[in-house]
């Protein structure tokens, strides 16, 4: 077994005081086991730029102020942990049916278009990656916002990422994204209370914002965010100019300062007792 498959995730409990917020980390890692690494295609780069590289620096400190945090190792080249088990077509299995965008639950192609894989994967191997990464990273944080849940009688789960500061639109122009996008498959993962307190501490700190554009929110903000049951589920995407050198992939310092502050100020306030008060 390898050294990844003894531990595919980091799940930091607070010492003391637990908040009622859960921050998960799904795309940070870069590590590939050797089975994967024998059908990846490729290119290194396209392993750290299609991650979202130093997230998991970005919130690491929360677990201090009582926020319980989950961070993935695997690389999703190696499996998407923000995409469902069914979330697969026939370029990436064998036997798989239809086709899809190359970014599914293993992805077949880089973020430039490039073949990922040398070949479909054979059933069994997918189910590998399933059964040794997917299925106990999601049971640790189902397991994890029950606690809290039952323990306060709602939780928050934020969903940390990253993205390219520039996006194509639908017209095929280029243009700068929003510093934040917090994504709540049209604000109904989280309370709107919750997705107010995103833009008043954006607003506090002058980052721009803009919800749901281009990212709603992936698996878990699909799957968790259950507002009537007490389970709220917001995806926070952080443009990359704002903390690093996205052609160096290089970190900026004072950037990375300023976003850990932001994260700080954010989970303050929707942890607080008064936020859906």
């Amino acid at each position: 077994m390898s050294p990844l498959a003894t531990r595919p995730f980091e799940l930091v409990r607070p010492a003391a005081g637990r908040a009622p917020v859960v921050v998960e980390v799904p795309h940070a890692g870069l590590l590939v086991d050797a089975e994967a690494a024998s059908t990846l295609v490729a290119p290194a780069r396209s392993l750290a730029r299609d991650a979202d590289l130093f997230v998991d620096e970005l919130v690491s400190h929360l677990p201090a102020v009582g926020v319980t945090l989950l961070v993935a190792r695997a690389s999703r080249y190696l499996i998407d942990l923000n995409r469902g088990p069914a979330d697969v077509d026939a370029a990436m299995v064998v036997g798989g049916r239809g086709t899809g965008g190359g970014h599914g639950l293993v992805w077949t192609r880089t973020s430039d278009g490039a073949p990922a894989l040398d070949a479909p994967l054979p059933r069994s191997e997918l189910d590998r990656r399933v059964a040794q990464y997917h299925a106990p990273y999601h049971a640790a944080l189902a397991e994890t916002l029950d606690e809290l849940r039952r323990e306060h009688g709602h939780v928050v789960l934020l969903c940390a990422h990253s993205m390219p500061s520039d996006g194509v639109g639908v017209d095929g122009r280029v243009r700068a994204r929003a510093d934040v996008v917090p994504g709540s498959r049209g604000r109904t993962s989280a309370d709107t209370r919750l997705l107010d307190a995103v833009d008043a501490v954006c607003g506090e700190l002058n980052l721009s914002v803009r919800h749901d554009d281009p990212y709603r929110g992936g698996y878990s903000t699909t799957h968790y965010g259950r507002p009537k049951a007490g389970v709220h589920a917001v995806q926070i995407e952080v443009a990359r100019r704002l903390y690093m050198n996205e052609d160096r992939l290089s970190r900026v310092e004072r950037g990375v300062a300023r976003v850990r502050g932001f994260y700080s100020r954010l989970v303050e306030r929707v942890g607080a007792p008064s936020a859906l008060a």
